[in-house]
């Protein structure tokens, strides 16, 4: 399993294609070039997976679903809008999906932030306004992992 660290700047081209930076390629696994990649739930930007990732993902969300359920089929529904795969060319670029570049209002410079076993897109200028300072930071980091006793 790839775990991705490190933030890279890209810029977009014409087609809507981005050379896939050399640090995030050392990261992955030998067999891998084929990515899923959906808009996020949570923030106006995109998420990439490996296939594998993929996969485990979507293993996750088979042993919580009920395809009886109407509320869980409109749970997977949302999750897989927009969804697509896309694959390293010979050139090492990604051609990502005009479609979800504008949901996440990319245009011409993307932030590819390595997110362990994940890659987040954004647009460099949201990416740059969503930083937070350092107290709030860690007063997050506190609230969040304060109360492990998992180094003690």
């Amino acid at each position: 399993m790839a775990n991705f660290i490190g933030d890279y700047r890209c810029k977009l081209d014409s087609k809507g294609r981005i050379l896939f930076p050399a640090g995030l390629k050392k990261q992955m696994e030998a067999n891998g070039n084929c990515f899923v990649i959906k808009k996020d739930l949570f923030e106006q930007c995109l998420v990439m997976y490996t296939s594998d990732e993929w996969e485990r993902q979507n293993q996750i969300i088979r042993n919580q679903i009920n395809p009886f359920n109407k509320e869980h089929n409109r749970f997977l529904r949302g999750f897989y809008r927009g969804t697509a795969e896309i694959e390293l060319d010979n050139s090492g670029r990604l051609l990502l999906p005009k479609r979800l570049l504008d949901e996440a209002g990319i245009d011409k410079e993307v932030v590819l932030s390595g997110q362990d076993t994940k890659i987040e897109l954004w647009a460099d200028s949201k990416y740059d306004a969503i930083a937070e300072n350092e107290d709030d930071f860690a007063a997050l980091a506190e609230k969040i992992m304060g109360t492990s006793n998992a180094g003690a």
